[in-house]
């Protein structure tokens, strides 16, 4: 593009917000960006294009939040497909995951997440929320910064061009009848006091784009005392708190076993949950469950490609999408780096269990596409799970935007208003011609300005951590 900061840009379509929370397509619209690098004024039916403004060559569309990564495990992704013994399942991959992550230094961490975080913006993806618990050098011992890794990724964000949300994560034991880590854990160690230290030094350290919350890894790695003692820290605290929870049935079965309840029904019965929590995957529930986090106003992070791909299961989507429960998506483990494939195998998980088509589609309350309920779903839900009070094409929000290539093959000659059902549900390709963050375009005509630079340091670090062991 012509420019990397617009002063405005002129949409022949686009996927508004409005002041309701309602999204939907309006025409030729006009969106003003600040020199704060958010959107100023959105205005629809503006017939002709001011002289400043940027016309854009396709339908315009949110940026999307990627609610759950790891992106050190973008070193491991494609290298855990083969099957040596007689049985393969999550734990058996999670033991060869942490070979990697005993492994992976600073350097090779900036280098692997910054290419991660270009094939995420690449996948329409503009903030992404890291779960981030690997934390000290490779012996166990802490950096003498010990926020040394998350500085890390965060100099990663920043050469991407993406937004960044670091969730320090209380990481404590190793099960639930396991006080201690296991020594392949070592790199994990942080307490509740550790956890909230190291989320203000985020917070405070005053990097563009960048923003902190807390996490918990969940229940079975934490002590129910760690977890009193982070809310209590966290009184005040008005940003998001994630926890993985229920994602394996073993986890399910022995919690039921050391505390009798089930991992939901246990963060429900301790009165832990409300509006700033985020339970990723969540995928064993019961309805009492998924009831008890929609009266809380908690929300749901799902990450279809990675649940699949480890032989999680399937979430109760149509329990989820009943409740009115905030459903956003994660990349997780990155075995996918596309936004659109995580949302279309929410949907086709749940048809090839139910033997149906369109579960999330909602013709009685006026949302028969899927791809659209889905969408603005997990657009909204993101933005709350970054810690993004607004988000969207809307005043006020950040000026994220995707723009749709309509000349890529799957959207060629389609109707315009069927445009998102195309692009989740169509052939994958290559939709999204030119990505924004912040005002200023990351990636314009399909290509990051930085990627070839950013593919070489990538390939040199794996080819180190591959060739150390």
């Amino acid at each position: 593009m012509p420019e990397t900061r617009p002063a405005a840009l002129w949409a022949p379509r686009a996927w508004l917000t409005d002041a309701a929370g309602e999204a939907g397509w309006r025409e030729r619209v006009l969106l003003r960006i600040g020199a704060d690098g958010r959107w100023s004024e959105v205005t629809a039916d503006v017939t002709k294009p001011p002289a400043e403004a940027q016309v854009l060559a396709g339908p315009l569309l949110p940026g999307i939040v990627d609610a759950h990564s790891h992106a050190f495990q973008r070193a491991f992704a494609g290298l855990a497909e083969r099957r040596e013994s007689d049985a393969d399942d999550f734990w058996s991959w999670r033991n060869r995951m942490y070979g990697v992550a005993l492994r992976i230094t600073p350097g090779e961490l900036r280098a692997v997440a910054a290419q991660l975080y270009v094939e995420l913006l690449a996948g329409g993806y503009t903030q992404v929320c890291e779960f981030q618990y690997l934390q000290h050098d490779r012996d166990g011992r802490p950096y003498g910064d010990p926020l040394e890794l998350s500085w890390a990724l965060a100099d990663a964000a920043a050469a991407a061009g993406i937004g960044l949300t670091v969730l320090p994560v209380l990481y404590e034991r190793a099960g639930f009848a396991q006080p201690r880590l296991r020594d392949d854990q070592r790199r994990f160690a942080m307490g509740a006091a550790d956890v909230w230290r190291a989320a203000n030094a985020i917070a405070s350290a005053g990097r563009p784009l960048v923003n902190a919350g807390l996490a918990i890894h969940s229940l079975r790695a934490a002590a129910p005392e760690s977890i009193t003692e982070l809310r209590r820290l966290a009184e005040g605290f008005a940003g998001p708190i994630h926890i993985h929870v229920a994602e394996q049935t073993a986890e399910v079965e022995d919690c039921l076993k050391a505390t009798g309840a089930r991992p939901i029904e246990w963060l429900a019965r301790q009165g832990l949950l409300d509006a700033r929590w985020n339970l990723v995957h969540a995928t064993h529930t019961v309805p009492a469950e998924i009831d008890a986090v929609a009266k809380s106003a908690a929300a749901a992070v799902i990450c279809p490609t990675t649940e699949a791909n480890l032989g999680d299961g399937l979430c109760d989507l149509p329990g989820w999408l009943a409740a009115g429960v905030r459903l956003a998506i994660g990349s997780d483990s990155h075995v996918s780096r596309d936004a659109l494939e995580e949302l279309r195998w929410l949907d086709y998980g749940q048809r090839l269990v139910l033997r149906r088509r369109n579960v999330s589609a909602a013709p009685q309350a006026g949302t028969p596409s899927t791809a659209e309920r889905l969408f603005s779903r997990a657009v909204k839900a993101g933005a709350a799970a970054a810690g993004q009070p607004a988000w969207g094409l809307q005043p006020g929000a950040r000026a994220d935007a995707l723009v749709a290539d309509v000349l890529d093959a799957p959207l060629l000659g389609l109707p315009p208003e069927r445009l998102l059902d195309a692009l989740v549900f169509s052939s994958p390709g290559r939709p999204w011609r030119d990505v924004m963050v912040a005002g200023r375009w990351v990636i314009s005509r399909d290509r990051h300005a930085s990627q070839e630079a950013i593919a070489r340091r990538f390939e040199g670090a794996m080819q180190a951590i591959w060739g150390s062991g």
